[in-house]
């Protein structure tokens, strides 16, 4: 898997857990709906760490706590 793939995951996973939309991250976090849906799908291939701040500021969580995750364990390089 690679790094852009485990960060849409991840976001997804929280969405879940938290039983929140899409959406409603979006509000929470302060970013436009469409920054995080771009993260979803293969519109962004490389998820700024700053929407990603933004997103754990809006979940309560923080950075370390996005990437403390199975997810980010075995990452494809990305360098070929």
């Amino acid at each position: 898997m690679n790094a852009k793939d485990a960060v849409a995951r991840r976001i997804q996973y929280l969405c879940l857990e938290r039983d929140i939309a899409v959406n409603a991250l979006a509000n929470q976090s302060g970013i436009p709906p469409s920054t995080i849906y771009s993260m979803l799908n293969k519109k962004s291939q490389n998820p700024g760490i700053v929407s990603i701040q933004k997103i754990c500021d809006g979940l309560g969580i923080s950075v370390r706590e996005f990437f403390d995750n199975p997810l980010f364990d075995d990452l494809e390089q990305e360098i070929k």
